[in-house]
């Protein structure tokens, strides 16, 4: 990866070439994160330096970005529609609730990241199913959001409730911090599956859960019934909804990243020491070098969900 182009003053724009291809970068030194002064560079950085690892969670999927071309504390949106790509960023055709066609970003090399870095996305939010296979659900989530006073170590409680479910039936559940307030539970799929499968299972897991701690988990979405409970979100299971890619940047007020967890790590977490599951975007670059890909296994250990018993 080279740098910018020699002589480049600070605020113009400077090419990069990126594995032969070349990416123009306009004010590489425009804040993102006012609190941190982190810089449009340091992002653009960033993402090529988890581009191996994070790149697996991206290929062959449709993806919901969320720009914010003026940093964090300005304007922002969801953008689906891909646009003003350069040739070699292919798309996806989706058709949108009002029956437009949408094409969609798919990622599917470094260069692509840079890009769509350099529009000011900050969020990569990829669906749950391949462009190969679009119909076929490619994991089962879990989205563990916690109502304040609950937080991250009630949410890791949660989701070890999950993996001990999920294990006795055969699966092998993986586990990473949203980059926000809550966790996520996923379980690579094998091909075959179907969005009414897993949305179905997701929910009789959640909805167990609730049952048996009402005090401390809801399966509901509305908000009044979340206060001091983490809602178990099964209803992302489903072909329009996205979850944010392992490793992505998250807009909040300092430059945090949805981290892949060992469950270790989560079990720590769950008897209130939450310090290590929150890393900016350097600490997160200084965590792969010392333990590489905590999902680069698991990820392709794909699962199939057991048969439905009968009621």
């Amino acid at each position: 990866m080279s740098g910018s182009s020699p002589g480049a003053s600070a605020d113009t724009a400077a090419i990069r070439e990126i594995a032969g291809r070349e990416v123009r970068v306009t004010h590489p030194e425009r804040v993102v994160w006012p609190r941190t002064g982190t810089t449009k560079r340091e992002l653009i950085d960033y993402l090529l330096g988890v581009a191996p690892v994070m790149l697996p969670h991206l290929r062959d999927r449709a993806t919901m970005l969320w720009r914010f071309p003026e940093g964090v504390e300005g304007p922002a949106w969801f953008q689906a529609q891909c646009r003003s790509r350069p040739d070699w960023v292919p798309t996806h055709d989706l058709v949108g609730r009002r029956g437009d066609v949408l094409q969609y970003c798919v990622i599917q090399e470094p260069a692509t990241l840079a890009w769509l870095a350099n529009l000011g996305t900050i969020e990569f939010h990829p669906h749950l199913w391949r462009t190969t296979a679009p119909s076929e659900p490619a994991a089962l989530v879990f989205d563990l959001d916690p109502g304040p006073p609950a937080g991250l170590s009630e949410a890791a409680s949660v989701a070890l409730s999950i993996e001990g479910r999920l294990r006795a039936v055969g699966l092998e559940p993986l586990v990473k911090t949203s980059g926000s307030l809550g966790l996520h539970v996923v379980v690579p799929l094998a091909p075959g599956g179907t969005f009414e499968a897993t949305k179905d299972f997701g929910r009789r897991v959640a909805e167990e859960l609730a049952e048996a701690g009402p005090d401390s988990v809801v399966a509901r979405s509305g908000r009044a019934a979340r206060p001091g409970r983490v809602y178990v979100d099964w209803i992302q299971n489903d072909r329009n909804r996205q979850l944010i890619a392992p490793y992505s940047p998250r807009a909040t007020p300092t430059p945090g990243v949805s981290m892949p967890l060992t469950w270790d790590e989560v079990r720590v977490a769950s008897r209130g020491d939450v310090s290590g599951l929150r890393l900016t975007l350097g600490g997160m670059l200084r965590r792969l070098e010392s333990l590489g890909d905590l999902w680069g296994d698991g990820a392709a250990a794909r699962g199939t969900l057991p048969p439905v018993e009968p009621s």
